[in-house]
């Protein structure tokens, strides 16, 4: 099935991020500010059914693979109805989580055909982790990231990199892919509202590829899959691999086919975009969603919402915080 929500720059859509909610177990402070936020109220937030019945809308309209969010996904109730329940849409199903709940839902997973799963995971050091999170989850987590492995789960590991919080560990994440199929994808520090955000703060794709190159040696580019947001490789000889999103430094528009839903039900095109489509609110007036959807990503920028040049501070402060936009 194509896709029907193509853009005016001929980019058809097939990919969907739903967050399922705003809330989560550990607070990041690149992704929850200092201050905390408004969290939505509970009327507000899409239920269960009514998430399915928008995301088998976007189905209709050629959308194959859904990636669950939050927030932290595993926390919403009754998550393994939702998970069952989309998984009959036969779209390919994906999660991003932290991973702490994880060992709940191993069997799940393997019972709807969810094989690939991103874990949140900035640190390999159990005090930095409590530093960066606020919380005491490391070995829990750690031991879920083993399981997973070990049970064949295809996981990639996405560390957001921020210059002399965690940056020297680059060449410790890498290790791991040495005896394991693992993918590590580098993320570059990008600006939310409250994040206290400047480039000063980020690591490079150059600086990465040096750093790694000058412990491991030669380093293999990989051929990226279709719509890849990031720029994949491995060190040689190693089992897994690892990419690069350069969002900051070499942004990837050009090929995005990505889609976001707000866990108050607001389509978002873009990550950075400060415009939103409600469609919760007209799909609980009995209103029909596809000329909805397929008006809204005709407003679709082609790069960063129109930051192309550069990340403006009145333009992305006027966005929410990441964490009530979806991982």
């Amino acid at each position: 099935m194509s896709s029907q929500i193509v853009d005016r720059f001929g980019r058809p859509h097939s990919y969907l991020r739903i967050s399922l909610t705003d809330r989560c177990n550990l607070r990041c402070f690149y992704c929850m500010p200092e201050d905390g936020i408004q969290l939505m109220d509970k009327p507000s937030i899409m239920t269960l059914e009514e998430i399915i019945s928008i995301s088998s809308t976007f189905r209709k309209l050629g959308v194959d693979t859904i990636r669950l969010t939050g927030g932290e996904p595993l926390i919403r109730k009754n998550f393994d109805f939702l998970i069952r329940e989309l998984a009959k849409l036969g779209v390919t199903l994906k999660i991003t989580t932290n991973g702490i709940l994880l060992d709940r839902y191993f069997d799940l997973f393997q019972e709807v055909g969810l094989k690939k799963i991103n874990f949140s995971l900035d640190t390999l050091d159990k005090a930095k982790s409590i530093f960066i999170t606020k919380r005491d989850y490391y070995e829990r987590i750690m031991n879920n990231l083993k399981t997973g492995l070990e049970k064949g789960f295809e996981i990639k590991l996405n560390v957001v990199l921020i210059k002399d919080v965690n940056d020297h560990e680059i060449n410790d994440f890498i290790e791991l892919t040495k005896h394991q199929n693992l993918a590590i994808k580098f993320i570059e520090f990008m600006p939310f509202k409250g994040n206290k955000w400047d480039w000063s703060k980020g690591v490079s794709k150059d600086s990465i590829l040096k750093n790694i190159s000058d412990k491991f040696g030669k380093i293999e580019a990989l051929k990226n899959p279709k719509h890849s947001t990031s720029v994949n490789y491995k060190v040689k000889g190693h089992a897994g691999s690892f990419g690069i999103v350069s969002t900051i430094t070499e942004p990837f528009c050009s090929e995005c086919n990505r889609i976001r839903l707000t866990a108050d039900g607001k389509m978002k095109n873009c990550l950075f975009a400060n415009s939103e489509t409600d469609l919760l609110t007209p799909f609980r007036q009995g209103e029909e969603l596809e000329p909805l959807i397929l008006s809204s990503i005709q407003e679709k920028k082609y790069s960063r919402d129109g930051m192309d040049v550069k990340m403006d501070s009145e333009h992305y402060e006027k966005n929410r915080s990441m964490i009530s936009i979806g991982g």
